[in-house]
């Protein structure tokens, strides 16, 4: 009887071990669980304040854009039309000048509505956002610049096609300002796992990624960027030999990672 009672004993003990240990086991997944939900959606959160900033920093570079191109291009050739419009009085033979000028500043006026109308912007592929950009180059003359692509096979999502196109335009904005660069060329390449572009600009180049530089700064935040959509950014760059970007962006990664505070 007593050993009886001592078995029941054992086991109750036992037993309420085993529950006190599952209850604890419990109450630890559920703070893990809790814990994991919460850096989620501040995850969320922060790649969502990035994305905010990141269409924010286009805007403003569009709206750069705009007076550049009113200044420096649309502005100059209506300058050249009132001059031409003076000489055509005297000479009518030069009213065909006149007529080709103006012609060339409403195909100029067109091809600045496109970054004027947001919508527009909107229904743009990516491609055809960084061939937008191309154009722009060389119409205005900053440099000779070219594009080449395959067709698009697989729909990128809105956010992820924001990020990307502000790393492109970063790493374009640096080129122009600090390469000193004759010739930037640009490659998109679409499969059926990833869309890889590979930019390339044959400007002065620099010695590693010196992030004490404006430049280098600038390039260290591309690569910031990137990560926040899984994307790899790798940049290369050799005194004399010009600096170059290669993105690569798996489209089935759906997964999208926030940035310690450090990295952006």
């Amino acid at each position: 009887m007593e050993r009886q009672q001592a078995a029941i004993l054992i086991a109750s003990i036992i037993l309420v071990v085993i529950i006190i240990f599952l209850i604890t086991l419990f109450s630890i997944f559920q703070k893990r669980k809790n814990s994991l939900l919460l850096q989620q959606k501040e995850a969320e959160k922060k790649f969502e304040t990035a994305i905010a900033e990141t269409q924010i920093e286009i805007r403003e570079e569009t709206l750069r854009n705009i007076s550049w191109e009113l200044h420096d291009n649309i502005g100059q050739l209506l300058t050249l039309a009132k001059i031409q419009v003076n000489i055509a009085q005297d000479d009518p033979d030069k009213l065909e000048e006149v007529t080709d000028t103006i012609t060339k500043s409403l195909t100029e006026l067109r091809s600045l509505s496109k970054l004027i109308n947001p919508d527009a912007l909107k229904s743009l592929s990516l491609t055809e956002a960084i061939t937008l950009e191309i154009e722009r180059f060389n119409r205005l003359q900053f440099i000779k610049a070219t594009i080449t692509s395959n067709e698009e096979i697989e729909v990128i999502d809105d956010k992820v096609e924001i990020i990307i196109f502000r790393i492109l335009q970063e790493f374009f904005t640096n080129t122009i300002k600090h390469s000193k660069a004759s010739n930037l060329d640009v490659n998109v390449h679409y499969d059926e796992e990833k869309i890889i572009i590979h930019a390339k600009d044959d400007g002065i180049g620099f010695d590693g990624m010196n992030t004490t530089t404006k430049q280098g700064i600038g390039l260290s935040n591309m690569q910031s960027r990137g990560k926040l959509i899984d994307a790899n950014v790798k940049l290369t760059s050799e005194k004399g030999k010009g600096t170059s970007i290669t993105l690569t962006y798996h489209y089935k990664k759906e997964k999208l990672t926030a940035l310690d505070d450090e990295d952006y």
